[in-house]
């Protein structure tokens, strides 16, 4: 996602119902969830959390007295008919919108729509691995009056989109130091550019999410196997799925053995409603995500997160507030009481080459 393009402005098309105005949002996402075909995926692409749009759904389904995204078990989500005939009136009415705005600069003898000229300062732009202290973070940021803009990707992703200048700092997690050299290996390539700085911000636990009392006794990926239990997966380069290949190959196992490895989430959240909707048996996560939706958890390992930055982005003023918050006692109490979480460290800045030599 890009940043926002500053230029024309353009009416757009609200709808409403018995007075009620249907939020803005719901076109958009259904819109990405006709394009995807998984609320999850299409939340991921919006940066919308799961639950919030999950709510926004429902509470519009009972206002509109329909349907709107059907769920299939391991077959994702699709729009119902009356959904779709929504989304086509939109776009109607959006056409003919679009056409009067066009005569009516014409008869005002205007060459060019009304515009928007950029502003001062832009927002900081921050492409991370899905974390829940992070969007913690960004959302007390905003509050303060700096402007922060956050878009969760898998960790691989993220350092590329930093290399590439698309944003100013990329959240991404490791493994903690270890004797498996071989679990940095994917990471190096991208934390090798020049002027890298990594700003240490949390360590995480990881494991197994799954249903209250665990009634498939749950240990190990091992009793996975052993279970038939259904498992729903990261997307591929996210750190996640990363981690869980690598302690499926300590254990000796293969991909192929795991009933539900292809099936794939975008964020622990949805991995975690996945697990408590009962569309699949366990998931990867960290112990936030199966807390937040009443799951149990069985640890598995534990990982640092960073926040990698170039170093001459640190002196800017967006940078200064984002380091002042990470510092202070208050935010530190907000981290460690958040189950699974510590904030060791936070807010240290290092070398990539002294982090990666840990392992």
């Amino acid at each position: 996602m890009s940043r926002i393009a500053y230029g024309a402005i353009v009416p757009t098309v609200s709808w409403t119902v018995e007075d009620e105005t249907i939020d803005a949002r719901l076109l958009p996402l259904l819109r990405a969830v006709s394009k995807a075909g998984s609320l999850n995926k299409a939340v991921a692409v919006l940066g919308l959390s799961y639950r919030h749009a999950w709510g926004m759904v429902g509470e519009m389904e009972r206002t509109l007295g329909r349907s709107l995204v059907l769920m299939d078990r391991g077959r994702g989500a699709r729009l119902s008919p009356f959904a779709e005939k929504l989304l086509e009136a939109d776009a109607a009415a959006t056409r003919v919108i679009e056409r009067e705005l066009a005569s009516t600069v014409r008869v005002l003898g205007r060459a060019t729509p009304l515009t928007l000229d950029k502003p001062h300062g832009m927002p900081l732009l921050i492409h991370a691995s899905h974390d829940y202290v992070l969007a913690e973070l960004r959302d007390r940021l905003l509050a303060r009056g700096s402007p922060a803009e956050l878009h969760f990707r898998g960790s691989l992703d993220c350092l590329a989109s930093l290399a590439r200048s698309e944003c100013d700092v990329a959240g991404f997690h490791l493994p903690e130091a270890s004797a498996e050299s071989a679990a940095f290996a994917p990471y190096r390539p991208l934390l090798g550019m020049r002027g890298l700085r990594l700003i240490r911000f949390v360590h995480r636990s990881q494991g197994l999410m799954v249903a209250r009392g665990n009634p498939k006794r749950l240990l190990s990926l091992a009793d996975l196997v052993k279970s038939g239990a259904h498992f729903v997966n990261r997307q591929a380069e996210s750190g996640t799925r990363l981690c869980f290949d690598r302690l499926l190959a300590a254990e000796g196992l293969r991909p192929a053995q795991i009933k539900g490895y292809q099936t794939e989430e975008f964020t622990h959240a949805a991995v975690a409603a996945t697990v408590a909707s009962g569309m699949a048996d366990a998931g990867l996560g960290i112990e936030a995500a199966a807390r937040q939706h009443g799951l149990d958890f069985v640890p598995l390992a534990s990982e640092r997160y960073f926040l990698a930055v170039r170093a001459a982005r640190l002196a800017g003023q967006p940078m200064l507030s984002m380091m002042e918050m990470l510092k202070s006692a208050a935010f530190r109490k907000r981290v460690n009481a958040h189950p699974g979480y510590t904030a060791t460290g936070m807010g240290e800045v290092v070398m990539a080459p002294e982090v990666l030599s840990a392992g």
